[in-house]
């Protein structure tokens, strides 16, 4: 079994990757006083090797990175690389959401996708990446309370009509771009 650190800081995709690497993968937490890594790339490789380089660089050991981008038809694929922070920095899950259902207000064509690029990044400089997508539709509103981010108000096309967020974990991971990725990148390493 591989030990790989978490570059994540940020808890929920945290819960998400334990559950997704769960078995499989040793999975250490990234250490408290390592600070944020700016995420000032643009595309979400860019992101997720920024975040997994310098958890490297602090520990030694190959860490493990995602970034995820909610690419909405309608907004010319935004918010993109931005979708953390859609409704400005430090804004809450609720902002980001709030500001998604203004923005796409009267419009029909409500078809998106999120996208996860996930990367093992090694001391050595090694890269393994893969990619998850799944595509959907934005909600009208808020529907469930399951999760975080945008679940509330992303309804996977491959689905029975819920939207994360009232879906239970086992169901959302079998769909989502994360599930997708991760299960990718277990497939890649196996192949190692």
């Amino acid at each position: 079994m591989i030990t790989l650190v978490c570059a994540s800081a940020n808890p929920d995709k945290v819960a998400e990757i334990q559950q997704l690497l769960a078995g499989a993968v040793d999975l250490l937490p990234r250490p408290a006083d390592i600070p944020d890594v700016v995420e000032d790339a643009d595309t979400l490789a860019g992101n997720a090797r920024l975040k997994a380089v310098a958890i490297t660089e602090a520990t030694g050991l190959p860490a493990v990175a995602d970034d995820t981008g909610l690419e909405v038809d309608a907004l010319g694929g935004e918010p993109g690389v931005y979708t953390a922070r859609y409704a400005g920095e430090g804004c809450s899950y609720a902002d980001n959401r709030a500001k998604m259902l203004a923005e796409l207000a009267g419009v029909t064509n409500r078809a998106a996708a999120f996208r996860t690029v996930a990367m093992i990044v090694w001391p050595d400089g090694t890269e393994l990446a893969v990619e998850g997508v799944c595509p959907g539709t934005i909600a009208t509103e808020d529907r469930g309370t399951i999760g975080f981010g945008y679940d509330a108000i992303f309804v996977p096309d491959e689905g029975d009509g819920r939207t994360f967020a009232e879906m239970g974990p086992e169901a959302k991971h079998e769909l989502s771009h994360r599930g997708r990725a991760f299960r990718a990148l277990l497939s890649e390493l196996a192949k190692r």
